[in-house]
């Protein structure tokens, strides 16, 4: 039987991602427009049911605290019976984006957690850890916001935190 730890590295992001949900040169003048395209993305690639009543649950989280992170980062979140399947949304902005962040700087990488509410308590721990190991790696951040590419992207977020200690 295997352990937390062991699931978590057993976890790749890569399997709630793919080139297909992640959106280089977004549109969006705005924390809320930036959340709807990325949302938008989900619809698409039917990842959700239902765009009105996500989008309403990630702005319902969004109320509850800040999720720029410092660095041009943002990782949004919504837990909705709309998802199908818990996954990850990335988008890179053609231009920072006033956003409530920890270093009060502006952001250009948003990373939109879709949460499917009966996997609220695993799946969403699982997919947090992982990113939150990514993401205490500053030099990743730059990298992140740095990516020109959908692959260059995917490549970093594949990547296992954990094989580097």
């Amino acid at each position: 039987m295997k352990n937390e730890s062991q699931t978590i590295q057993a976890f790749s992001i890569a399997d709630v991602i793919n080139p297909n949900l992640i959106k280089m040169e977004m549109e969006a003048n705005s924390k809320e427009e930036a959340i709807t395209e990325l949302s938008e993305l989900l619809y698409e690639n039917q990842v959700i049911t239902d765009l009105a009543g996500f989008t309403q649950d990630v702005f319902a989280r969004e109320m509850e605290g800040m999720t720029g992170i410092g660095h041009g980062l943002a990782i949004p979140h919504g837990k909705s019976d709309s998802v199908k399947k818990t996954s990850l949304v990335i988008g890179k902005t053609k231009r920072p984006l006033e956003w409530e962040s920890i270093d009060e700087a502006p952001v250009q990488v948003i990373i939109l957690f879709a949460v499917k509410n009966t996997d609220a308590n695993t799946m969403h721990i699982k997919l947090l850890q992982k990113v939150a190991m990514l993401l205490a790696d500053e030099s990743f951040i730059d990298r992140l916001v740095a990516s020109g590419t959908k692959d260059q992207m995917m490549a970093l977020l594949a990547k296992d935190p954990m094989a580097e200690n």
